[in-house]
C-alpha cells in the first residue's frame, strides 16, 4: 500500500492568507515586533523601499534577511563600508579578449531584494549609486540602461548618525525610501524567546520561502487596485500642504511623498482585507512614511521637536474628510 506524502491539500491563495504566511514566517525569527514586520511586508507589496534605523543589536538585519528568505526570489546582501565603490553595486563592463567587446557583468543590485546593511557607512558617492535603481528600477553603465528584475526592493539598515564612522543619508536618498522603521528594544518575553532560540542566525538559515515571486507580484497588483476616493486624495494633498507651513519644519513634504503615502495607504487597506482606503489607513502609516522626509528647523529641534512629533501634529491639524 502506497502512503500519500504529507502535502497540504490547500495552499494559501487569498491576499490575507499570503500576507499572514509571510508575517508569521518572519515572526518566527524576529520576536515581539509584529507591527514592524507588518509594515515591512506592506512596504514590499506597495513596491517601495525600506529603511530600518536603530542602534546595533536589536534585529535590523535579521528582519531584512527574514523578509528576503520568506519569498522564493533572488536576493543579495551588500555590507556597506567606506571603501565600497559604485561599481561594486551596479556592476562593471569587462573586456572580452575572444570577442574584443566589453561585456557587462551585473552587480548585486540585479536581485529582487537587495539587503544594504549599514548603508550609512558608505560614502555619499556610493550611496548615490542607488538613486536611479530605487526610483527608476534601472541602472546605467557606460551609457547603457539595464532594467532591474521585478519585484525590486532595497531593504537597508543603518545605525543612528551619532555612531562613529557613519555618513548621514542626504534628503534625496531618504526620499526614495517608502518607509523608515525603528525596532526598539524587545520586551521581556520577546528577549526570553531570543535567548531560547540562541539568537537569530540558525533560525534565519532554517527559514524556507512561503510565497513565490509570482504570488508577490499578484499581491502587488492587488494593492494597486485598492480604491482611494477623491475626498481621501484631497486629504493626502492637504497633509502635504500643512507640512509646508508647519512652524517647526524648514522642509515639508514633496509631491513624491504624497504619492508614496498613497501607495502605503493602499497596502495597509489591502492588509486589512479591504478594497478601498479610509482615513485611518493614512494615519496608521503616516509616521513611518513621512517622518524621514521632513527637515526640522534648528531652533525647533533645540526645543525638543522631533520629526515624528511634527508629522503627528500635521496629521492632527488637518480635518478628516467626512464620509459620504
Amino acid at each position: 500500500m502506497t502512503v500519500a506524502p504529507n502535502i497540504p491539500t490547500q495552499q494559501p491563495s487569498t491576499f490575507a492568507q499570503l500576507f499572514d504566511a509571510i508575517t508569521a514566517n518572519i515572526s518566527s525569527v524576529v520576536h515581539g515586533k509584529r507591527e514592524a514586520i507588518d509594515m515591512a511586508v506592506m512596504c514590499l507589496l506597495a513596491e517601495g523601499h525600506l529603511l530600518i534605523e536603530d542602534v546595533p543589536g536589536v534585529g535590523k538585519t535579521s528582519l531584512a534577511k527574514a523578509l528576503a528568505a520568506s519569498i522564493d526570489c533572488t536576493w543579495k546582501r551588500v555590507q556597506f563600508t567606506p571603501d565600497l565603490l559604485p561599481t561594486d553595486l551596479v556592476g562593471v563592463s569587462v573586456f572580452q579578449k575572444a570577442t574584443e567587446n566589453f561585456l557587462f557583468q551585473p552587480g548585486p543590485l540585479f536581485a529582487n531584494i537587495v539587503l544594504a546593511d549599514e548603508i550609512n557607512r558608505a560614502s555619499p558617492k556610493t550611496q548615490s549609486a542607488l538613486l536611479e535603481a530605487m526610483e527608476e528600477r534601472q541602472v546605467s553603465a557606460d551609457g547603457v540602461s539595464h532594467r532591474l528584475p521585478s519585484p525590486f526592493m532595497v531593504a537597508a539598515t543603518q545605525n543612528p548618525v551619532e555612531q562613529e564612522g557613519t555618513y548621514r543619508l542626504p534628503e534625496s536618498q531618504l526620499d526614495r525610501f517608502l518607509m523608515r522603521l525603528s525596532l526598539g528594544y524587545p520586551g521581556r518575553q520577546a528577549e526570553l524567546a531570543i535567548l531560547e532560540s540562541n539568537g537569530a542566525a540558525d533560525a534565519i538559515n532554517a527559514l524556507r520561502p512561503v510565497v513565490t515571486t509570482a504570488e508577490v507580484l499578484r499581491m502587488c497588483q492587488a494593492v494597486r487596485t485598492v480604491h482611494i476616493a477623491g475626498v481621501l486624495k484631497g486629504y493626502l494633498v492637504d497633509l502635504a500642504e500643512a507640512s509646508r507651513h508647519h512652524h517647526g519644519l524648514v522642509l515639508g513634504l514633496s509631491p513624491r511623498a504624497t504619492l508614496q503615502l498613497a501607495r502605503a495607504t493602499r497596502a495597509y487597506a489591502a492588509a486589512q482585507g479591504r478594497e478601498y482606503a479610509i482615513p485611518d489607513d493614512v494615519k496608521a502609516v503616516a509616521t513611518s512614511v513621512l517622518a524621514h522626509r521632513v527637515m526640522l528647523r534648528p531652533d525647533a529641534a533645540a526645543r525638543g521637536l522631533t520629526a515624528e512629533i511634527a508629522v503627528q501634529e500635521v496629521v492632527a491639524s488637518v480635518p478628516v474628510p467626512a464620509a459620504r
